[in-house]
């Protein structure tokens, strides 16, 4: 890309910054709880509105258990023309009356705090101005951009994976806005894959002081259980195994019946999360007269450092040094929609503002890298694909 390009895309965005500001305390306004479905339309009204300004036509779909998509793409293509995927989610951790109550919207100095600012509303403000600089300064990237926005990112995307996965299945890369790594700004080229299981003992009652003998503890199995779990830990490889949950027995005179565990899985490669829910399935009862009951899986894969993510790493790191940033690439514990798309296209996912405490009531963003991460992120699109 042109150095002047590079300087009136950043110049754009500088004296955007303000509309930019403007554009996120509204999205973060409108509380939007994954599970309050119908407090979604309103963010997608609000993106609808500001993407038809630039020419982009906007759908929505209703979804089956969340509060639906937004999809929107330049009302102008060319036939064939190859795209690309820009990936965010409107919904958030916050219960509805948040904002009235321990995490208000207010700015102390340069940083602004806010339900769901930082997670990841400040990033939907930046995809709207990263394309409004493109459109304003007249720059038509060659690959078509294309947006989705999903509303159940924060419960494991189970309704929109399948759109998730088809778009990116044609897209050339995808740019997810999603929070950078905290205060250090650093991109996500790599996220650990995610499993949740359910595991359920049964046993049997007994008397504990008259006929201990003819009862099977549930819990003693589950004790049991829990020890070999733990034995799949190998934090060098970054696999963890975390007994969050467990739950068992009436009454401590009750041999138990029945006893219940909540497990987190983190793996950073496919193969892990292949061995390890190898692992958690083949669990047999250390106690005669016990069953097994498992549930759950790996329903997020690792986004793992591939070729293409590091391809795209490469061409983000360059056009921030362009830009005078001194970019940095990290691996994130958590999950994003980045651990589906990175199966089907490159991926680079953190390209959101610097900030911090995402699902903390201390949640905020630093405003002044809403400009030079839009920047970033419009000069990405602008990149050629070939």
């Amino acid at each position: 890309m042109h150095k002047d390009d590079i300087r009136s895309v950043m110049e754009y965005t500088v004296s955007a910054a303000d509309r930019i500001i403007d554009l996120t305390r509204e999205l973060v306004s409108i509380e939007t709880p994954t599970l309050e479905t119908h407090t979604h339309s309103a963010i997608h009204e609000i993106l609808a509105r500001e993407l038809q300004a630039i020419d982009f036509v906007s759908f929505r779909k209703s979804g089956k258990i969340s509060g639906g998509l937004f999809y929107s793409r330049p009302l102008e293509r060319r036939k064939g023309q190859d795209i690309q995927l820009l990936l965010g989610h409107c919904d958030t951790v916050w219960d509805l009356g948040s904002l009235e109550g321990d995490v208000p919207l207010k700015t102390e100095g340069d940083i602004i705090k806010g339900p769901g600012i930082y997670d990841m509303k400040s990033g939907l403000a930046m995809i709207v101005y990263a394309l409004k600089a493109l459109h304003g300064l007249k720059i038509k990237p060659s690959l078509l951009p294309v947006v989705l926005v999903t509303s159940d990112e924060e419960l494991g995307s189970d309704d929109s994976v399948q759109l998730i996965r088809k778009l990116a299945g044609k897209s050339s890369r995808v740019l997810i806005p999603e929070p950078s790594y905290g205060e250090s700004g650093a991109l996500k080229t790599s996220r650990k894959g995610v499993g949740r299981y359910e595991i359920r003992i049964t046993g049997k009652a007994a008397h504990s002081g008259l006929e201990p003998e003819k009862g099977v503890s549930a819990i003693v199995v589950l004790a049991d259980v829990i020890k070999e779990l733990s034995s799949l830990n190998d934090f060098q490889k970054g696999v963890s195994v975390n007994v969050g949950v467990i739950e068992g027995g009436t009454r401590e005179n009750v041999v138990p019946a029945s006893s219940r565990a909540l497990v987190d899985v983190r793996v950073r490669t496919k193969s892990d999360a292949l061995r390890i829910d190898q692992k958690i399935r083949s669990l047999e009862p250390s106690l005669e007269g016990a069953k097994i009951e498992i549930s759950g899986g790996i329903d997020r894969p690792p986004m793992e450092r591939t070729p293409g993510n590091i391809r795209l790493w490469k061409i983000t790191e360059e056009i921030g040094r362009k830009m005078g940033l001194d970019l940095k690439e990290v691996e994130s514990g958590g999950a994003s929609d980045g651990n589906f798309t990175s199966e089907l296209a490159p991926t680079i996912d953190g390209l959101g503002a610097v900030g911090g405490g995402a699902h903390a009531l201390h949640e905020f963003i630093r405003s002044y890298s809403l400009p030079e991460r839009t920047a970033l992120l419009a000069l990405l699109i602008a990149e050629s694909g070939d």
